[in-house]
């Protein structure tokens, strides 16, 4: 059996995930989000910048009472001040940490600090020592780290080791190292601090490059015991680590890397969707583990094989993470098991003709919609269960109108297999329509009794579903028709409620056969 290495998660969503443009949290809702990530199992919460302002320290400071089962921490900068205030926003936690940061790549020393490497050295190791003074646990971090020189970076971290220093951070501050890059300047770094103090070494990748989660696996392998990221991979710029993918990525591959996580992983979902919700920041559909479309399936080859084992195109279990089930998504490139599977789930069964129909339909309608929805198909099973023998057939109608023009409508019907147009003007391009089709049907004795019109479905794609009543010397009968065009659902629900109609007096009096009511429409 694997015996796995325990992985500390410092969470970062409420100070570096907040620092994404747009994001600011209020102090309850900061809160609300601490006690969740409390919920979650990480093991630091990284509560905020207290000195940044008067709100920002009282949110660190009611997280830090309001934690109790994980470690609280609070960022600072090296200055006496800011550290002494720091201290008095988390002082009420249970597990206070204390965070202290100072550059040392040459470009932040030169441009930003106006310090020389040996000024850097003497702050380093005055700040971390005021730190351990107010604090049991202290991080200090090397910002830009990935940027500095290795023997520099060493001579820093070696330095706040031996000033009292717990945990040592490398910070990838702008996203730019490689992982096996990246891998060699923890181990190095891990190589000079554990002569000095068993210090816990630490990484906080950025995604500027898009390696901020590969960085991070790679910081483990090379002796890294804590990994800091954000919900979703929110951070400043194009982001932190995110910590549903770090943590997943242990989960599915202890083979690789036998490390274990405190994470109550089928938390993920929800306080994904949470942190998404209160900063605002959409998760992007395909966003890897909590993405919308992380368990959803369209293509019909997939779907074919995920219906038989879910193994074959899921490497883990949506469950595992709070998700209710994998999602079998129908659209055009979805096969007819799929649209089986979901009209079983919900207890629509077809003979394989009518199922025929409803495919080549469902299709027709996927070609012209980005998303079907689950009513759409329920709605042409609902059109298909209302079919009746086709001796009218809508072949194509067309309409002009417009608030400065008079409606008018030219349908084409194909008419016992004969093809049929006629034109009519009418009071909108619906009526139009409709009095164009009975023209072309040669009936003027049809009477429309109803019209209801309705949506099935949101957005400006949603087909209209359109269910009308007709009447001819007393026969009643009823037509329904979907399609995203309004006119083209009356349209067809007006030349089933025909076909409907002729059925019915056909059967009403078969001795005489039914009127051809053509008579009158032009053929083409």
């Amino acid at each position: 059996m694997i015996k796995l290495v325990p992985v500390r998660i410092f969470d970062s969503t409420l100070r570096d995930g907040e620092q994404s443009p747009g994001a600011t949290l209020t102090t309850a809702e900061k809160v609300r989000l601490a006690l969740l990530l409390e919920q979650l199992g990480v093991d630091v919460i990284e509560a905020g910048f207290p000195t940044s302002s008067p709100g920002e320290f009282e949110a660190v400071r009611l997280i830090a009472e309001s934690v109790s089962r994980c470690e609280v921490a609070g960022l600072t900068r090296t200055g006496a001040a800011d550290i002494e205030r720091t201290a008095k926003a988390i002082c009420g936690a249970r597990f206070p940490l204390l965070h202290v940061f100072l550059a040392t790549s040459r470009l932040h020393l030169e441009h930003k600090l106006r310090m020389t490497e040996a000024e850097a050295l003497r702050e380093i190791e005055r700040a971390v020592r005021d730190c351990r003074s107010l604090s049991a646990n202290v991080e200090f971090s090397a910002e830009d780290a990935t940027r500095s020189e290795l023997s520099f970076l060493k001579e820093a971290v070696i330095a706040a080791a031996q000033s009292g220093a717990t945990i040592i951070n490398i910070p990838d501050t702008v996203g730019y190292t490689m992982p096996d890059e990246y891998k060699a300047m923890i181990e190095a770094v891990v190589e000079a601090v554990s002569p000095i103090a068993p210090v816990v070494v630490s990484a906080h990748c950025h995604n500027d490059l898009g390696l901020a989660v590969a960085n991070s696996l790679a910081a483990l392998s090379g002796g890294a015991r804590q990994v800091e990221c954000c919900i979703n991979g929110i951070g400043e710029r194009a982001g932190n680590a995110a910590l549903e993918e770090i943590v997943m990525a242990l989960r599915v591959r202890k083979d690789l890397m036998a490390f274990s996580t405190r994470i109550e992983t089928t938390r993920l979902c929800s306080t994904s969707r949470m942190v998404s919700a209160l900063t605002g920041m959409p998760i992007q559909h395909n966003k890897a583990i909590v993405g919308r479309n992380a368990f959803a399936h369209e293509a019909g080859v997939h779907q074919h094989a995920i219906l038989k084992d879910k193994r074959t195109y899921e490497i883990m279990k949506p469950e595992e993470i709070g998700q209710c089930d994998s999602r079998i998504v129908l659209g055009k490139h979805s096969g007819r098991a799929a649209l089986r599977h979901l009209l079983n789930e919900k207890g629509v069964t077809l003979p394989d003709s009518q199922l025929t129909d409803v495919f080549e339909r469902f299709k027709e309608l996927a070609d012209k919609k980005k998303r079907v929805y689950d009513e759409d198909i329920l709605a042409l099973v609902s059109e298909e269960m209302y079919h009746n023998p086709s001796y009218f057939k809508l072949d194509s109608v067309e309409v002009h109108s417009g608030n400065k023009l008079t409606p008018w409508a030219r349908a084409r019907l194909l008419i016992n297999g004969q093809l049929c147009s006629a034109e009519s003007v009418g009071d909108g391009p619906v009526h139009a329509a409709l009095e164009a089709i009975k023209r072309c049907v040669g009936t003027s004795s049809v009477v429309l009794r109803d019209y209801q019109m309705e949506a099935v479905t949101s957005g400006s794609d949603a087909q209209g579903r359109v269910s009308l009543t007709v009447e001819d010397g007393g026969v009643i009968a009823r037509g329904h028709a979907t399609h995203t065009d309004s006119v083209v659902a009356s349209a067809q629900a007006f030349v089933n409620a025909l076909n409907l109609l002729r059925y019915q007096i056909e059967q009403k009096n078969p001795a005489e056969p039914a009127p051809e009511m053509h008579k009158v429409g032009g053929q083409s």
